[in-house]
């Protein structure tokens, strides 16, 4: 009797494992063409940006490329693809059990389709999979949290589910472990950071040393060395009585 539910209890459990993992193909990588479309662009500018280096020039002491900088460069080099991406900054003031907090991410909005006019977010988080990483998590948690995409790109309900089982997820664990939860891992406050009202900030061109391309050299009429640069000129020195 024993073995016959142990053997019940892990087809469950190897059930649910497939369900998560469809669930997660599901909304991770969403078959919407504009979602594709934008995700493709995003992994060619990831892929150009991480391929070129990138110098942060914020003034920030951190160590590694900067997020905000790091944003406003895909952000921007989206925009130059055509697609109207902008930063988004959510803020959320304490509540019961939650404390106040802010997150920053990129959103593009746009149409579904040229014959809908339905209008569209697509979140854009880099560090999706880092959102929900736990130091102390069991393996099952670590092996669902590995499943997960390093930059999460699709639309607002997507992403709305996945913060749904994944907190759930947290919690499970945390309660396995005998462990508390901690609020800014529940689920009001992970959802806050990508759902809601937030404030869109569409960045300017960012200065030199962003770009690929190398900067051209710049120099003045007053300051330039005509000897060095023009062997064929030839100056007699004059003595100034």
């Amino acid at each position: 009797m024993k073995m016959r539910l142990a053997h019940v209890m892990l087809k469950r459990e190897k059930s649910f494992g497939m369900n998560k993992t469809n669930f997660f193909r599901q909304h991770c990588t969403g078959q919407v063409p504009l979602e594709s479309r934008i995700r493709q662009a995003t992994k060619d500018t990831l892929k150009e940006i991480n391929g070129v280096g990138m110098h942060c020039s914020c003034g920030k002491p951190v160590a590694g490329d900067c997020r905000d900088c790091l944003q406003r460069e895909v952000s921007v080099r989206l925009q130059n693809e055509g697609y109207n991406c902008a930063i988004c900054k959510s803020k959320w003031k304490r509540s019961e059990g939650i404390p106040s907090g802010e997150h920053t991410f990129l959103e593009v909005v746009g149409k579904l389709s040229s014959k809908k006019g339905e209008v569209v977010r697509v979140v854009i988080e880099l560090n999706f999979r880092a959102e929900f990483e736990m130091a102390k998590a069991n393996q099952e948690y670590n092996h669902l949290i590995n499943r997960l995409p390093e930059v999460f790109v699709g639309k607002a309900d997507r992403m709305k589910a996945l913060i749904k089982i994944l907190c759930s997820a947290a919690k499970k664990c945390m309660k396995e472990k005998k462990m508390h939860l901690g609020p800014w891992r529940k689920h009001k406050y992970m959802q806050s950071k990508w759902i809601g009202t937030c404030e869109r900030t569409t960045p300017a061109p960012l200065p030199e040393g962003f770009s690929d391309r190398p900067a051209k050299p710049r120099a003045s009429m007053l300051t330039y060395d005509l000897l060095e640069t023009l062997p064929v000129l030839h100056c007699t020195a004059v003595k100034v009585l």
